[in-house]
């Protein structure tokens, strides 16, 4: 099995994540796009957390039932920071993929890939996918990486949370199965 990866701390997850796992995995022939929530992630403050229990939850729902789509804990189950090398090793020997897997990066964090810890570590383990990401501009980056041709959706985490926070619309952002549960257990002051 052929597996592309896409971390993140999915606060909460929304349309925009899946699409972009969605459309690398088809685009490279990934049959499988794992989902990694970070507990806490190492380059960014996470606000408004509802706690990482809850965004596993919704990460989950978010992918019920599609046989493409699979969430792994592992870094929820170490605790602290996690760091990208560490999570793809545990990947590759516990999945044990065909080939490398793919790791994808979206454009508003290439720039940053320097700074990660053990980058070359992550290159030997990982093919590197830069994604697009709507609002960051086509960035470069001095590492062997693939380019994805992915549609580019107006979402962010950040977006949604100032949505609900102010009251506005936020349902058609979301799964409607994420949707119910932020309405339902009143995260992000729903």
């Amino acid at each position: 099995m052929r597996i592309v990866m896409l971390g993140g701390s999915f606060n909460p997850v929304h349309v925009g994540h899946l699409v972009m796992a969605e459309e690398v995995r088809s685009q490279f022939s990934y049959d499988l796009a794992l989902l990694v929530p970070s507990f806490r992630p190492p380059h960014k403050n996470l606000v408004d957390d509802p706690g990482p229990e809850h965004r596993l939850a919704m990460l989950a729902l978010a992918v019920e039932g599609d046989p493409t789509f699979a969430v792994d804990d592992c870094e929820m189950r170490r605790g602290g920071l996690s760091y990208t090398v560490d999570t793809l090793r545990e990947v590759v020997a516990r999945y044990r993929p065909e080939g490398k897997p793919g790791l994808i990066l979206g454009d508003d964090l290439a720039a940053g890939f320097a700074s990660w810890r053990d980058p070359e570590g992550i290159l030997a383990v990982a093919d590197l996918i830069l994604a697009r990401r709507a609002g960051a501009e086509r960035a470069e980056l001095p590492y062997p990486h693939l380019r994805a041709d992915n549609a580019l959706v107006q979402v962010s985490s950040s977006g949604v949370r100032e949505r609900i926070a102010s009251g506005r619309a936020f349902r058609r952002l979301l799964d409607p199965r994420v949707y119910d549960y932020i309405v339902r257990n009143s995260l992000y002051g729903a």
